[in-house]
């Protein structure tokens, strides 16, 4: 990567130091510009040889040179006036105004083929829990084990995360782009001077495993790993060989379900189930040669957040590149993955479903305005409320807060769905990301990189597939849970 060292004089301030990365295109500069001026890029008027800076200038034809003073003109972000009329609620503003008005809904800027990037942060930040974890995140590291690149990336998404909250202007994620690269460089790959569309889901994994490893080693060795009670998933496995009869016992744990597509799969349930038996091929001490292997598992223990992966990509030796199985799969907004379970996990479920079966008989059982005496049964409902529509409010914590005094959170293996993360086109490596996210408030916003458009709740499952349009590659569901 080759940088050259500028300074930038707007208004009646200069900036010194000002690093341009001359592999990026200049609008990744103006996105810099952006974090020191507030100046949007599409406003930014700056000055070069031969007239103002394009977007997608070469920089070698630019002839900025080290050290050099570059001219910037162009107005930031206005300052909210006083209001010369009465007040006006929120409620009473359009839909798309009040999508600004929540104060959850900055977008973030392209910085090349880095939507598969945003559509993941906008997805996992709508996890409060991660956040509040992140928060608690010791800023100087937390022991010598942990390597330095790992714990850049775990401050650059607590940062990124805390200034999305705090705008409703889009965001520049131009720090947390860099920290990225630099601990995965694959995300740095380019072609022809230009930064190579990813994939979603390995950007997903790769930032919970650094999430989950830098966490990991800031906590007490009493308190569990937060990642792994946020989306870990415990399998329990059998595998056996009909032709020896051998068989064992393997147990792993993973961040994501992976729904397996098929000329037989219509329903998110039916590849689930699919992707929990397989054959594997490896050497049989019984037979001395290698033998045919049958894996049957089931899920043995489940997280407060369950990510679904549908396997819609893969690789076509005859194009040698990522191709895409366009096929229709539907996914429900309410998930029950009971009979996915092992036999033990299914005992530790039964209690807690059948509260959860009862308050909610309950719930829609009552009359408009009629209300029940102040039980620990209707604190209950509440919770179950509360859990259902995805507000997040009764689970303030990973693992210890929330619920009934006294009482603990229980799992019922039913999730409701918070986020969709879709991919639009024919290949991995091309088309575009966008991040569908289930605000506190009930509603659903499209974040398109810098653009967050309001979306209805029935439009969501209709992300499901079948043509050019965009359609589901990660689903997020959140816990319904229980006190007890």
């Amino acid at each position: 990567m080759s940088t050259l060292t500028v300074s930038v004089k707007w208004q009646k301030e200069v900036f010194p130091g000002v690093e341009i990365d001359t592999s990026q295109s200049p609008y990744v500069f103006k996105c810099q510009l952006y974090d020191l001026t507030g100046v949007p890029p599409e406003r930014q008027k700056i000055m070069v040889k031969g007239g103002l800076l394009k977007d997608d200038a070469d920089w070698s034809k630019v002839g900025v040179k080290e050290g050099q003073r570059l001219m910037m003109m162009g107005s930031a972000d206005e300052i909210v006036k006083a209001p010369e009329k009465g007040p006006v609620f929120v409620e009473d503003l359009p839909e798309e105004a009040q999508v600004v008005n929540v104060g959850d809904s900055a977008g973030l800027f392209n910085l090349g083929n880095t939507c598969y990037m945003n559509s993941t942060v906008q997805c996992l930040r709508s996890v409060p829990e991660l956040k509040s974890a992140l928060i608690k995140y010791p800023p100087t590291g937390a022991n010598n084990s942990l390597d330095q690149s790992s714990h850049l990336l775990t401050v650059a998404t607590r940062d990124l995360f805390s200034e999305l909250d705090k705008n409703v202007k889009p965001v520049s994620p131009m720090q947390f782009w860099m920290v990225l690269r630099k601990k995965y460089p694959q995300f740095g790959q380019l072609n022809n001077g230009a930064f190579v569309q990813q994939d979603a889901e390995e950007c997903w994994t790769q930032l919970l495993y650094t999430l989950s490893q830098s966490l990991k080693s800031s906590s007490s060795s009493e308190e569990p790993d937060p990642v792994k009670a946020l989306f870990g998933i415990e399998f329990v496995s059998r595998v056996h060989c009909a032709e020896s009869g051998e068989e064992s016992t393997e147990r792993e744990s993973v961040y994501s379900l992976k729904c397996h597509i098929s000329q037989e799969v219509n329903h998110l349930h039916e590849g689930l189930k699919r992707g929990l038996k397989s054959e594997l091929e490896k050497a049989s001490p019984a037979l001395g040669r290698s033998a045919i292997y049958v894996k049957d598992s089931c899920i043995n223990e489940l997280p407060r957040y369950l990510a679904i992966q549908f396997v819609r990509f893969f690789w076509k030796r005859g194009s040698n590149q990522k191709a895409k199985i366009l096929r229709k799969v539907n996914y429900p907004l309410e998930l029950d993955v009971f009979d996915l379970c092992s036999d033990d996990l299914r005992k530790r479920l039964e209690a807690p479903r059948r509260i959860l079966r009862d308050e909610e008989g309950k719930k829609f059982g009552l009359k408009t305005g009629e209300k029940s005496s102040g039980s620990d049964k209707d604190v209950k409902m509440n919770d179950v409320e509360e859990s259902s529509n995805g507000s997040g409010e009764s689970l303030k914590d990973s693992s210890h807060e929330g619920g009934l005094p006294g009482k603990e959170l229980h799992l019922t293996g039913i999730y409701d769905l918070v986020a969709v993360l879709t991919h639009k086109g024919r290949s991995a490596d091309s088309g575009h990301y966008v991040a569908w996210v289930k605000q506190e408030n009930g509603k659903w916003i499209q974040f398109d990189d810098d653009n967050p458009i309001p979306q209805r709740e029935e439009d969501i499952t209709k992300l499901s597939g079948g043509g050019d349009w965009h359609m589901a590659y990660i689903c997020m569901y959140k816990a319904r849970m229980v006190s007890i």
